[in-house]
């Protein structure tokens, strides 16, 4: 805390070892913090910083890192449904901010759209060092448009280092980053236009190959374990709607989205350096032709159901 311009640690509670993204362990923090009069505010923000793997729960095949995870003892991971549990107990949010990959995914929003009038996050794997909170903290402090303060307060430090990627480290991160901010209370609009737009059935193998794909998790031999697919949501919706339902989709897709930038190039710990052209921000699923465990647990979204994917017989 700031103590007369003197920045002081001070310990505000101890724990034993315990399962960080535990539902119950969250819980009982969460209840310390927001019932103590020390830290009553007008308003709250939450970060969430972990790894992450979007709307998938755990387990559901090996391979990917999912929501959030704490090896400390064992392999646990926080689950979409887990934390909207969590949230049931908690203040509104003004935000939240994921600090973790792939989260900018509209199945994950839509799931949160009650708990938090915006979800901050990267559509795509984000920088290795994380948010630079010396910017982002006093973001989070604007008296206005302080979800599109801290978007830009993420994203404007790695821009301004960004460099192709060369001489890329941890310390000196200059494969640049992607931040996208969406507002939640615009998702059911997006959710019931995306529905009325929808065309019949699409062949879904097809347009997997066609549609830009934020998650690189695949060798020169193809796909491997962890891929998902994070689909560009924009990209997909224009190539299966018509011209005139593509610019009313796009007028609420543009409503929802608040902020949105990224750097020519992003970084991928699995093939390196990728173009982010053409990119807009936010992903979605597209299932296999398979009809994997991936594609079953998909159906099981609010934001399938809400947005019709049915009629495409997905």
């Amino acid at each position: 805390m700031n103590e007369k311009g003197a920045v002081v640690e001070t310990v505000v509670e101890t724990y034993g070892s315990r399962n960080s993204v535990g539902v119950s362990e969250t819980q009982e923090v969460f209840a310390k913090v927001f019932s103590n009069s020390k830290y009553q505010a007008d308003s709250y923000g939450l970060v969430y910083w972990s790894h992450g793997d979007g709307w998938l729960p755990y387990p559901l095949r090996a391979g990917t890192r999912w929501v959030g995870q704490d090896k400390g003892n064992g392999d646990n991971r926080m689950n979409i449904s887990e934390f909207v549990e969590i949230l049931k107990s908690a203040p509104h949010f003004d935000f939240i901010l994921f600090d973790a990959c792939f989260m900018q995914a509209v199945e994950v929003a839509y799931e949160l759209r009650d708990y938090t009038d915006y979800c901050i996050g990267s559509p795509t794997e984000i920088p290795g060092p994380g948010a630079s909170y010396d910017a982002v903290v006093p973001a989070m402090f604007s008296a206005e448009n302080a979800a599109v303060n801290i978007a830009k307060a993420y994203y404007e430090p790695y821009a301004a280092k960004y460099d192709e990627g060369k001489g890329l480290s941890n310390s000196n991160w200059t494969a640049g980053a992607s931040v996208c901010a969406l507002r939640t209370d615009k998702l059911v609009d997006l959710a019931r236009i995306t529905k009325q737009v929808l065309p019949g059935l699409v062949d879904n193998a097809q347009l997997r190959s066609l549609i830009f794909d934020y998650d690189k998790r695949r060798g020169s031999d193809g796909f491997q374990d962890g891929h998902v697919g994070y689909y560009d949501m924009a990209n997909m919706m224009k190539k299966i709607t018509d011209n005139g339902g593509y610019l009313t989709w796009r007028q609420a897709f543009d409503t929802a989205v608040v902020y949105w930038a990224t750097t020519s190039m992003n970084y991928s710990a699995y093939i390196g350096m990728f173009s982010m052209e053409g990119t807009n921000g936010v992903s979605c699923y597209i299932p296999s032709v398979s009809n994997t465990v991936t594609d079953k647990t998909y159906r099981s979204t609010e934001w399938y159901t809400s947005a019709g994917f049915a009629a495409l017989g997905w």
